[in-house]
């Protein structure tokens, strides 16, 4: 049984210590979403995000910016990885709280 309840406590640890990772990483991402708007029949470029509760446009110019646009796509992607990261640690405190004799 000490054999599992180590086991457990290095898998705790693991994934605390990834969450706080992802955690970083995802803060450093901008949030939000690419709009692009005709205007006198031009393109232009803008980040859509919600700031409390309004929705706040910031221009980022008249080309397509592909930079925002993958670190946009990054972030979603941690954000499916902390989601399945807090779902392991669910199970592991879940397991951890059972006390068989």
């Amino acid at each position: 049984m000490k054999v599992l309840q180590g086991i457990l406590s290095e898998s705790k640890e693991y994934y605390l210590q990834a969450r706080e990772k992802i955690k970083k990483k995802i803060a450093n991402l901008p949030k939000g979403s690419i709009k692009e708007r005709m205007i006198a029949g031009k393109k232009y470029y803008y980040l859509q995000q919600r700031v409390g509760n309004r929705v706040v446009h910031k221009y980022l110019g008249k080309g397509r910016p592909e930079e925002v646009a993958s670190k946009i796509k990054e972030r979603k992607a941690l954000g499916v990885e902390l989601r399945k990261v807090n779902e392991a640690l669910r199970i592991i405190r879940r397991s951890e709280g059972r006390r068989h004799g």
